[in-house]
Parts: C-alpha cells; sequence; structure tokens
C-alpha cells in the first residue's frame, strides 16, 4: 500500500504524530484484525505533478533535467565531490567495482550479513568476497576483524551500514590507509545518516544509495553512486554512458562520442528521478515521521528488553541514524519462527531478514571466510523486522506492539 496524503504537499509532510506513550497499558482490541504492510511509502501530490512534468515534456531518457536536480541535491546535502544517479544501488555497486579496477582473483573484503548485490558487484568482475563477522550490537563489519583477513590480494573493503546506522569509519579508514585499500561503502539503507556528524556517503572513495521502494527516500527503482575522490569522476560517466564520452559530447567538449572505455547502461529514465526528485525535496519530513515510529517502537519494546526476552537495536553515541529498520532481536530462531507465524495470524507483515552469503550457494561457490562467522550465524537466526515507514500511522503502530506483547506474554 502506498499512502497519498489526502492535504495539500506541504501540509501532508510537516503534520507531526501525535503518539500516546502509554502503550502498554492499553492493549489493542483482540477481535480486530488490520492489514499492515511491512513498507508503506509516503508520497504525496508533488510526486504525481513532477511525472506528469517530465510525461509532458517529453524528456523521458537519461541525464534528464531531473536527473541533474537529483544530483546536485545529493552533492550538496551529502558533500561529496559529485553524484551519479543510477537505475539502481546494484548499477552503482557494479560501477564502483570498475571504478576500483577490481581484477579476477582480487579480495574484498565485506560483511556477510548483507544483500547480494554487495558481493555479486566484485564477483562480476573476477573478484572474491572475504566474507568477516559483523559487530553484536550494530550488526556492521566488525573493524576488529578487517586487518586479519587481508592478503597480498585484498584490493577493497566494501562496509555496508546496516539499519542505517554507520559503520566505525574512523578505524576502516586507517586500515584502508595503511594498506593502500579503497573503500566503497554500500550506503543503501543510510541515506541521511550521519557518523561524527558527516553524512554516511563522503567518507569512504566511494558510496553507493538506494532508492528501492523499500528504502526511506525512494523512486520506486533507482540508486546513486557518491564519488568522494574527484580523480575518479571523468571515468565514472564513461562506465555510466555504456563506456562511452557522451556526456562530453552533451557539454561541448567534443564533437562527437565514442566507445572509450569499458561501461554498460545505468543511467535511469527521467520519470524515475522526476519522482525521486519530489521525496529528495521532502526528505526532511519524510525522515521526521520515520523516527517518530521508530522511537515510538523503541520505547514501547523497553520493559522487554530489561526482562530479556528481546534486545532493541543499538545505536552508538557517534551516530545519528536514519530510522530505516526497526528489529528485535528474538531468544532463539524457534521463538522468531513463531512470532512471525502469530503476527502474520493478525494481519501483520513482519519478516526476518538476510540469510548469510557465506552460507549460500553461490557464497561458498565464490568466497571465502575470514575467522569465525559466530556472530552472523546466531544473529541473522534470532533478527525480526517490524513494520516501518513513512505512511504508517499511530493506530498501526500500536497494532503491531500490542501483537508483539501479545506474544510475549
Amino acid at each position: 500500500m502506498v499512502y497519498i496524503p489526502s492535504q495539500s504537499p506541504a501540509s501532508a509532510y510537516t503534520q507531526p504524530f501525535a503518539f500516546s506513550t502509554d502503550i502498554a497499558s492499553q492493549p489493542f482490541p483482540s477481535q480486530e484484525i488490520l492489514h499492515i504492510p511491512f513498507n508503506q511509502p509516503l508520497i504525496s501530490q508533488r510526486e504525481m505533478e513532477y511525472v506528469s512534468e517530465a510525461v509532458s515534456k517529453g524528456n523521458l531518457t537519461g541525464d534528464g533535467a531531473f536527473t541533474q536536480r537529483c544530483q546536485a541535491w545529493l552533492t550538496t546535502k551529502i558533500g561529496c565531490s559529485n553524484a551519479l544517479i543510477t537505475h539502481s544501488c546494484t548499477a552503482a555497486l557494479e560501477m564502483a567495482a570498475i571504478l576500483a579496477d577490481i581484477q579476477p582473483g582480487d579480495e574484498v573484503i565485506m560483511p556477510s550479513y548483507t544483500f547480494v548485490s554487495t558481493a555479486n558487484a566484485f564477483v562480476l568482475r573476477g573478484a572474491v568476497p572475504v566474507f568477516v563477522d559483523i559487530r553484536p550490537d550494530t550488526l556492521n563489519l566488525d573493524e576488529t576483524q578487517v586487518e586479519a583477513a587481508i592478503t597480498g590480494k585484498t584490493k577493497a573493503i566494501a562496509p555496508i551500514d546496516y539499519a542505517g546506522v554507520s559503520c566505525e569509519m574512523d578505524t576502516l579508514k586507517a586500515i584502508a590507509d595503511e594498506h593502500n585499500l579503497m573503500i566503497i561503502e554500500d550506503a543503501a539503507q543510510a541515506i541521511m545518516s550521519r557518523y561524527k556528524g558527516k553524512p554516511v556517503g563522503s567518507l569512504g572513495h566511494m558510496a553507493a544509495l538506494s532508492f528501492h521502494q523499500t528504502k526511506n527516500i525512494i523512486s520506486g527503482e533507482g540508486g546513486a553512486l557518491l564519488i568522494n575522490d574527484p580523480v575518479l569522476m571523468e571515468r565514472a560517466e564513461i562506465i555510466r554512458e555504456k563506456g562511452t564520452n557522451r556526456s562530453k559530447f552533451f557539454r561541448g567538449e567534443v564533437d562527437k562520442y565514442t566507445w572509450v572505455d569499458l561501461g554498460s547502461s545505468y543511467l535511469p529514465s527521467d520519470l524515475i528521478s522526476a519522482l525521486l526528485l519530489a521525496q529528495l525535496e521532502q526528505a526532511e519530513c519524510i525522515q521526521q515521521r520515520r523516527h517518530e515510529i521508530w522511537q515510538y517502537y523503541h520505547e514501547a519494546f523497553a520493559d522487554l528488553e530489561a526482562y530479556q526476552q528481546v534486545q532493541r537495536p543499538t545505536i552508538p553515541e557517534n551516530c545519528q541514524h536514519n530510522a530505516h529498520i526497526y528489529y528485535l532481536l528474538m531468544q532463539d530462531l524457534e521463538t522468531r519462527t513463531d512470532l512471525l507465524a502469530y503476527l502474520k495470524s493478525r494481519g501483520v507483515q513482519s519478516t526476518f531478514h538476510y540469510v548469510p552469503l557465506h552460507s549460500s550457494p553461490a557464497g561458498r561457490k565464490y568466497g571465502r571466510t575470514s575467522g569465525s562467522l559466530k556472530v552472523t550465524d546466531d544473529l541473522s537466526d534470532r533478527l525480526l523486522r517490524l513494520p516501518l515507514g513513512g505512511g504508517m500511522d499511530l493506530r498501526e503502530a500500536e497494532y503491531v506492539i500490542s501483537g508483539v506483547r501479545t506474544f510475549l506474554a
């Protein structure tokens, strides 16, 4: 379900939620069943207007006016050297692998607890993903185990910012600098998050964002490659344009364009960018709604954590998260399985997350592990994600909380 407010675009993103604070004492009526989808994007009339404008102007191909405006927004807000909108985060990661000059036999260090695109981008270049365990608090790449995974073949480190919480980037950057490695940050979940006051995506050599419908800021499908090393920018444009110098041609820098390098068609339609621009322009208000729901969940489950029935997300003091995911770590796999089934019976679409890549058929074929991945194996069996989206309202959040509390009672 996509929530489309009836108010004007401005008011639709400025009205705060008025959450009650005594959910534990007011259980939801047990006889009433609601349908709560896992993800409810918040869409206003502005998205419709921009898409209509793109259609009316007939500018539907890649690198149109809306794409340029999205790139300018990202460059300004994140502080990267440049940003290139792509048709997916997967495309951005594949571009990053080419820009990093990943060659057959190279190794790239990454967590096993991530989406397949993080590994696929490098496997497609012939590299070996080296899986390292995650931290038990943030579920991010355990920076204390990275150095032990480095060999003479290591070319890059590819951390992900799980649930919109930044990795320990200072430590990773120090390791990368010492060993002359690139940092390619999979920031798919982390737009508008910060690490020590700096925007996530601005700290490594490159970073990839996602605007998939399940993310905070959406365009249905879509992504972006953020570039923090200006030396990479010219080649990035070429790779994105099928390996041609087409961008130079349109800027009048060459009198014709031709094939000059590796590349593929990584540009999005300007229709996608039109929808994305409307979301970016109202990102602060979308984020406010998500944070209010996230915090409401967090406070509602505090007593359950105190009684060791669940473990809530941990946010380090030096990180400002973006409320991308609200998850609970259950006591064991059986409890998680039973709670998922119970919530489903009540109409609540909750879910687990990744199957660790190191235990997948392709992961065993193309990658290798470094050290024990016991934290990854343990937490992946116990993690349960609750519905969260800018389109959720108070009644739905209370219904989800009531379901969890009733089951655990």
